[in-house]
C-alpha cells in the first residue's frame, strides 16, 4: 500500500508537470543552458587565459596535488593538464542542475496546493506523511536526477566534440561515477525535500525559496573547495560525502515529517 500510495503521489504531481510549459521547459531547457555554460566557460578559460593560469602559482600548487592523486596527469603537456583540471570541476558542477531545478520547481510543490486547498482532501486521506512528503520530493528529484545524467552524457559527446576526447580517461575515474550515481540521487532528494518543507511553511513561493537556496551555497562550496586544491575529492572522499548526504536525506526527511503538521495546516489554511 505504501508504493501505491507514493507512486499515486507521483502520478498526480508528474501529470501537473509534464502539461505545463514552465515545467517543462525548467526541466529540460534550464540544465542544457547550464551545462552549455560551463563548457563554455572552459573553453574560454583554454582558449584565452591558458597560458597566464598555467604560469600562476595557484595553478602550480593545485597540479601538484592533482598529481599526487592522479599521477598519470603529470606525463601529460602542460595544456592538457589544464584541461583535465577544468573539467574534472564538472563532477560537483554538474550537481547544480537538480539544484537548480529544486530551487525552481519544488518550493512551487504545497505553496500552490495551499493557495488553491486542494491539498485538504489528500490530507484527509489515509496517507501517511512521510508517504506524501517523501512522493513530492521525489516526483522533482527524479526527472532531475534523470536529466542530470543526460546532461553528464552530453559533456561527454561536448568534450569530443571540442577535441578533449583523449582526456576522458583522467577524469572518468570512479568518483566521477560515485558522484553522478550516488551523490547527485543523494543531492537531488535533499533539495526537493528542502523544497518540500520550505513550501509547506512558507505563506508564498518567494519564502519558499530561500530555504532550498541553502543547499546551493554548500555545492559552491565544494566546487570552490576542489578547484582551489585544498582538497582534491579522491574515490575515498567522494564515496564518503555521498553516504553522508544520504543519512542527511533521511534525517530531513524525519525532520520534515515533525514539521508538518496535517491539522494544524488544514486550519490555517482555511
Amino acid at each position: 500500500m505504501t508504493k501505491q500510495r507514493i507512486f499515486n503521489i507521483l502520478k498526480k504531481e508528474w501529470q501537473v508537470m509534464f502539461t505545463e510549459l514552465n515545467s517543462l521547459m525548467l526541466v529540460t531547457v534550464l540544465p542544457v543552458i547550464i551545462l552549455a555554460q560551463g563548457l563554455l566557460y572552459v573553453w574560454l578559460i583554454e582558449k584565452f587565459g591558458g597560458e597566464s593560469m598555467i604560469n600562476s602559482s595557484f595553478f602550480q600548487s593545485v597540479l601538484r596535488k592533482i598529481s599526487e592523486v592522479m599521477s598519470a596527469v603529470s606525463n601529460l603537456e602542460i595544456t592538457e593538464q589544464l584541461q583535465v583540471f577544468l573539467l574534472s570541476q564538472f563532477n560537483f558542477y554538474l550537481l547544480l542542475i537538480p539544484v537548480m531545478i529544486a530551487v525552481s520547481f519544488a518550493t512551487f510543490s504545497i505553496v500552490d496546493e495551499k493557495q488553491t486547498h486542494s491539498l485538504e482532501a489528500l490530507l484527509a486521506t489515509p496517507v501517511r506523511t512521510w508517504e506524501l512528503l517523501l512522493g513530492k520530493a521525489l516526483s522533482g528529484a527524479i526527472p532531475a536526477i534523470i536529466v542530470t545524467w543526460i546532461c553528464g552524457a552530453l559533456l561527454l559527446l561536448g568534450v569530443q566534440v571540442l577535441g578533449w576526447g583523449d582526456l576522458l580517461t583522467y577524469f572518468l575515474n570512479p568518483a566521477w561515477f560515485i558522484i553522478l550515481f550516488l551523490l547527485t540521487p543523494a543531492i537531488s532528494i535533499l533539495s526537493f525535500l528542502l523544497g518540500v518543507i520550505g513550501s509547506a511553511r512558507a505563506k508564498d513561493s518567494k519564502s519558499a525559496q530561500n530555504l532550498v537556496v541553502l543547499i546551493v551555497l554548500p555545492v559552491l562550496a565544494l566546487i570552490g573547495i576542489q578547484i582551489s586544491g585544498v582538497v582534491w575529492f579522491t574515490t575515498i572522499l567522494t564515496l564518503v560525502l555521498a553516504l553522508a548526504v544520504v543519512v542527511i536525506d533521511f534525517f530531513v526527511l524525519k525532520v520534515a515529517v515533525r514539521l508538518f503538521s496535517r491539522e494544524s495546516i488544514i486550519i490555517s489554511w482555511r
